[in-house]
């Protein structure tokens, strides 16, 4: 039994079209000149603007300056285009590790401007859409601005394959990392995996030097390891007066010294997050905004 083609036209038509409306639609080309900071959306690969990022101003991270600078200059010169290696922001929480990453794109921005110094762009990955990394890049690698590609608290557990496309877009693979994308994570964790995950794969594989030297050489990946301690006492009050005289906290000096050590005495740690935490509640205390 034979058709007639032209019969089969109509059916075939109504098939295409069914068909393209199963098709996922496809994300519009990213415009990045609409922001300097955008969140990067695995599904459906889109990347958001921020027209207005959540950070502080680089002068008021106290307790951090050796890291500060380094950070910096590394970003700087990435921004004029020269060499610059991916950073890993580790050490204790609450240290200013994500901050200092906000800040120093904003100082670069605010010091770079004009014609030759295109916007550098902060665009954050959540850690659960490390392995769409290879999409994200397809979107800026034809784009005429220099890219921060930023994870914050990244990390991986036993059974997690991720990592392998953060190596290879790190270093690895045959198009290599993008002239115009950086890198940078912060972790409280140097080597991205627990010891015990570790030695679980030095024991269960069949070579296990290589097992394990796959999963720290992620961390070597990194170009530029940066540390972050525990602070001393008189480093956390220089914070906490840092942002008093930033927003125009008045008052006598060693009360809010006094209340400054019993807020971090009942939180248990002494970090830059807890004397935020203190300035926003002595602030509001005294009816006092901060803008």
């Amino acid at each position: 039994m034979t058709h007639d083609p032209a019969d089969l036209a109509p059916l075939l038509a109504r098939i295409a079209t069914a068909l393209e409306r199963l098709a996922p639609l496809s994300a519009p080309a990213p415009d990045f000149s609409a922001a300097d900071a955008f969140v990067w959306h695995a599904a459906p690969g889109a990347f958001s603007p921020v027209p207005r990022v959540n950070r502080v101003d680089i002068q008021l991270l106290k307790g951090i300056d050796l890291v500060r600078d380094l950070l910096v200059e590394n970003t700087e010169r990435f921004a004029r285009g020269f060499p610059a290696n991916n950073a890993l922001l580790w050490g204790a929480r609450g240290m200013g590790k994500s901050s200092l990453v906000k800040a120093a794109h904003a100082d670069i921005n605010a010091r770079l401007k004009g014609p030759e110094f295109p916007a550098l762009k902060l665009v954050e990955i959540h850690r659960e859409d490390i392995d769409t990394l290879p999409a994200l890049m397809a979107h800026v690698r034809p784009a005429p601005y220099p890219f921060i590609l930023f994870c914050d608290d990244l990390s991986f557990d036993a059974d997690d394959t991720s990592y392998k496309s953060l190596k290879a877009v790190l270093e690895g693979g045959i198009e290599g990392r993008p002239a115009n994308v950086i890198f940078y994570a912060t972790s409280n964790r140097r080597h991205l995996l627990p010891r015990d995950m570790m030695e679980n794969e030095r024991s269960t594989a069949i070579n296990p030097g290589e097992a394990v030297e796959e999963k720290v050489s992620l961390s070597d990946r990194f170009g530029l390891w940066l540390g972050f301690h525990r602070c001393s006492q008189d480093e956390y009050l220089s914070m906490v007066f840092a942002y008093a005289a930033h927003f125009g906290i008045d008052g006598d000096r060693a009360d809010i010294e006094w209340h400054a050590l019993e807020w971090a005495t009942t939180r248990g740690a002494r970090s830059g997050r807890t004397a935020w935490q203190f300035i926003q509640d002595l602030a509001g205390k005294r009816g006092k905004k901060l803008g």
